[in-house]
């Protein structure tokens, strides 16, 4: 089996080589044996070549890899793509969130003013991307990580269909998080989540017919014991009868959390564009692949011990737990994802797949983040509870503001685009939007 990375150079690709490997270990049926890297830099896909190279020097079996910067010989033949680009790189992210917070309002990667600003400059690309595996791949499954994933995942799906599948780590992270509090294991629960692309609410786990959400909701010594039980508090968390995406801490702590980015001196982009362009740089000038792979190490355990600092700081402060600095997550849901399609495996995972009938009150190609078995014939939505009000309520308007960015995106509509910026509930005035739109333009 062929698996092709797009954006190849990507600081986290070794995560996904490692999950191959494990594969290759435990000789797993159906794994991957030939990993194409793509990227349109060569410096860094070198870099990355080189930690692999590391990783693979244990591991007997593993993918043989081969970069490339075509993108139609990396599409030609591969069975699944793994889509996970940064079009402007760790520097547009920058300008992404500098821009909005000089208004005042919230500047982060996929929400708020960032997240549109970043969609406006990636669905072009993407679907340009989407064309060539038409064109050239047209047996292959896309697995997209490439953010804002949830808009990104539905501008694909209008060339590509069904073939193109959303993925992301918080929600399997939350579930293993919530079930890990619990102390039962989570292959072992159900579970009722849905939403859109970091905006989402796990609202079950059940075993057998009792629900154990409850219970842990009722608990404040469990849900002091991870991330979204200290990040939301208890008392909001049993106000809400859910346990939301932890980048819903933007939309319900939009204050506190605007306050901590601005005062923290420097936004996650910075950071991100800093710690990677001192590793690439790095990296380029060791001649040792161990070297590399033990300074991406560090660097990324950094990376990790850092992630989300600024919401952390804005709801009282403290360290990650050691169980969620092991990096990944989407990784082990792409091969998932891949082993179900390939094998017919009948899988359950949280992915980003078009409605259908799920939410009734979105149109059936809206892309949403739900609860879907998968097989070899895609991934299929399964039915969920009916949403409350003021789920239903946020998801109808950040779909808005989704399809608002695709329609800009797409054909270059202005009009669009400011619809898309004013109408996000994290953005408020048409002027102030306006303002940002003429600034990421300049």
């Amino acid at each position: 089996m062929r698996l092709t990375i797009l954006g190849g150079g990507g600081f986290r690709v070794p995560l996904v080589h490692r999950a191959l490997l494990d594969d290759a270990r435990r000789q797993a049926a159906g794994r991957c044996d030939e990993l194409v890297l793509h990227d349109t830099d060569p410096g860094r896909l070198r870099v990355i070549e080189s930690v692999l190279a590391a990783q693979a020097a244990a591991v007997p079996g593993g993918p043989a890899v081969w970069t490339t910067t075509d993108l139609d010989e990396a599409l030609r033949g591969a069975d699944f793509v793994f889509s996970a680009i940064r079009v402007g790189g760790t520097a547009g992210r920058v300008r992404d969130e500098r821009i909005p917070l000089s208004e005042g309002v919230l500047g982060q990667e996929t929400t708020g003013a960032g997240g549109v600003l970043y969609g406006l400059r990636t669905i072009p690309v993407a679907l340009h991307i989407a064309r060539r595996v038409a064109a050239v791949a047209p047996q292959a499954w896309v697995i997209n990580f490439t953010n804002p994933a949830g808009m990104v995942t539905e501008a694909m799906s209008a060339v590509l269909g069904d073939h193109v599948i959303g993925i992301c780590d918080s929600p399997v992270g939350l579930v293993r998080r919530a079930t890990r509090a619990l102390g039962v294991d989570p292959d072992q629960v159900g579970y009722d989540y849905v939403g859109l692309n970091h905006l989402g609410w796990l609202r079950s786990l059940t075993n057998g017919e009792r629900d154990l959400l409850p219970g842990l909701l009722a608990d404040d010594e469990r849900l002091n014991s991870f991330e979204e039980g200290k990040l939301f508090g208890a008392r909001w968390l049993r106000a809400l009868g859910a346990l939301p995406n932890e980048y819903l801490h933007y939309y319900y702590f939009r204050r506190e959390t605007l306050r901590s980015v601005r005062e923290a001196g420097q936004t996650r982009g910075e950071f991100l564009d800093g710690q990677q362009g001192a590793f690439f740089a790095e990296a380029a000038r060791t001649a040792s692949p161990r070297e590399a792979y033990e300074l991406w190490q560090r660097t990324r355990l950094r990376r990790e011990e850092t992630y989300m600092a600024e919401s952390r700081a804005a709801s009282g402060g403290w360290e990650r737990d050691s169980c969620d600095l092991e990096g990944g997550g989407y990784d082990r849901v792409a091969l998932a994802l891949m082993r179900a399609i390939a094998g017919d495996e009948g899988a359950r995972l949280i992915l980003n797949v078009r409605n259908g009938t799920t939410v009734p009150a979105l149109e059936p190609d809206a892309v949403v983040e739900t609860v879907c078995q998968v097989d070899s014939k895609g991934a299929h939505p399964l039915p969920c509870a009916p949403l409350r009000e003021d789920q239903l309520g946020l998801m109808l308007q950040l779909k808005a503001v989704e399809r608002a960015t695709i329609e800009a995106a797409r054909s270059n509509n202005a009009d669009a685009a400011l619809r898309a910026l004013a109408l996000h509930p994290l953005v408020d005035s048409p002027a102030v939007a306006e303002r940002i739109l003429e600034r990421a333009e300049g």
